[in-house]
């Protein structure tokens, strides 16, 4: 039986269902990757669909991946167009029976694997799919999808009564040799339309894609530097390497399983110290979870204007502050810091995402997509779930929403970068400024101005809106 595996968003060889279940059928296993034009094309706004330091992690994921086969006696199957008709090709040159592969929730995913099922209707194909993504597999959750709780916290209290999870499953230690076959080439970024993105050293880390990485920064942080004892008091910070796990790149390329982050702080809670930073880490795959579940059960919702609520605001496009948030010149430092280290970097802290959208919807009152879009574009660790989940959450018509609720920019930046350090590793106009005056500098005085060079409206800019009665206006729209 001549099974193949389409990877997707899944490359790695350990707890991979599709892989695990071929090696117990299979007389012969084919890896297959497919560079999927429409996913190097552009948003609906504009945005490249991959920017070039997703492309780039993916480049070498996929590079590790392939490296991974070889060494098992296999090889990584690459070519380039629409999965739905390289695959069909394939079928007749291999003579596949069945084509196994992990299951995505949204939609243009799920067109696709429609399409293909269409085009081998009449050739007697299999196609089969496995749940791969999450901690829970949704067959071990108390209630059916399409009863999944709309609250977090709902969710969580009954997962967390009945809680099982599946062991992770061991990579194989062989793969059947594969027949002759012309296994393609990897392309460049050049080849993808992208450039090279250059490292800047200000970045938390150099985060390198694959497997092989994965595995490293998991046991560098857990292991080698017991970074996790200490992860809930930390994980809001945005300077260093390891305030945060930084496993969502591998994650959301599908290079580290998260029910294998899960057995490792198992055996970390056994041998170190169980406690609320241990739990917390567990608590975010949670969350993780319940946005991939969430977009299962509401499909195309989750990218609707109105949101999973089905709230109509008279959201703006205002291409003029939309790229003045973009390019972080909003004259509110901690949006600004945040905006240019992801513009650099291709990540930001989980407590920066919360506030560049906040400003961008709170105070601007700018169309979330938008910056939904931004982020799929430049985020190494774009994860279609979580990603617009999120920003559903944050714009105020997610189903997990607080009504209108804002982030103080302010006092955000007075609380998790008290002395201004952040601010002044991404922000050189304001090095000088104390740690007293640096979260507002539109308040120095003009010698302040002088004494510290920063000249307001000269070389860092003033704020584009006022905060507070930005908020009050917004506020009355959304509650009109």
């Amino acid at each position: 039986m001549n099974i193949l595996i389409w990877y997707k968003n899944d490359l790695r060889l350990h707890d991979h269902p599709p892989l695990q279940q071929a090696l117990t059928q299979a007389d012969q296993i084919i890896p297959f990757y497919c560079f999927d034009p429409r996913h190097f094309s552009q948003t609906n706004f504009g945005f490249p669909k991959t920017g070039s330091f997703r492309g780039q992690f993916l480049l070498e994921s996929l590079a590790d991946l392939r490296h991974s086969l070889q060494e098992l006696g296999s090889d990584l199957i690459i070519r380039q167009g629409k999965p739905e008709e390289i695959i069909p090709q394939l079928v007749q040159e291999l003579a596949i029976d069945s084509i196994y592969f992990s299951t995505e929730v949204t939609s243009e995913e799920k067109n696709v694997q429609k399409q293909l099922s269409n085009n081998l209707s009449q050739s007697g194909v299999k196609l089969e799919s496995f749940w791969s993504a999450t901690l829970y597999h949704p067959d071990d959750l108390p209630f059916k999808i399409s009863q999944l709780p709309e609250l977090f916290t709902t969710f969580r209290k009954k997962v967390e009564q009945n809680f099982y999870i599946q062991p992770p499953s061991s990579p194989p230690q062989k793969l059947p040799q594969l027949s002759k076959i012309e296994p393609g080439n990897l392309p460049t970024l050049g080849e993808l339309g992208l450039d090279s993105p250059s490292f800047d050293t200000r970045s938390v880390l150099q985060f390198k894609g694959g497997e092989r990485a994965g595995l490293a920064r998991l046991n560098d942080y857990l292991w080698q530097k017991n970074c996790l004892k200490n992860y809930k008091e930390t994980r809001n910070q945005m300077l260093g390497a390891d305030y945060s796990s930084k496993f969502s790149p591998w994650l959301a390329n599908g290079c580290l399983s998260p029910r294998l982050i899960y057995d490792q702080v198992q055996k970390y809670e056994a041998e170190r110290v169980k406690n609320d930073s241990t739990y917390w880490l567990i608590f975010e795959l949670l969350w993780r979870d319940y946005f991939r579940f969430i977009a299962a059960k509401h499909g195309q919702r989750i990218f609707y204007l109105s949101g999973l609520q089905k709230i109509k605001l008279p959201w703006l496009e205002d291409w003029d502050r939309f790229d003045l948030w973009r390019e972080g010149q909003t004259g509110y430092p901690l949006v600004d810091a945040n905006m240019r280290e992801l513009a650099k970097t291709g990540f930001m802290s989980n407590r920066g995402r919360q506030n560049v959208a906040s400003f961008l919807t709170k105070n601007l009152g700018i169309n979330w997509q938008m910056g939904a879009e931004w982020f799929e574009s430049l985020l190494i660790d774009y994860d279609v779930c979580s990603n617009w989940c999120n920003w559903n959450y944050t714009a105020g018509v997610g189903n997990d929403a607080r009504g209108f609720r804002y982030f103080n920019i302010t006092k955000q930046s007075k609380d998790y970068d008290p002395k201004g350090d952040y601010l002044r590793q991404w922000l050189p106009a304001l090095q000088a400024i104390p740690r007293d005056k640096i979260h507002e500098p539109w308040k120095l005085t003009k010698d302040e101005q002088h004494d510290y060079n920063c000249r307001i409206g000269v070389n860092y800019p003033r704020p584009i809106v006022d905060f507070f009665k930005s908020i009050q206006h917004n506020e009355k729209l959304y509650n009109s």
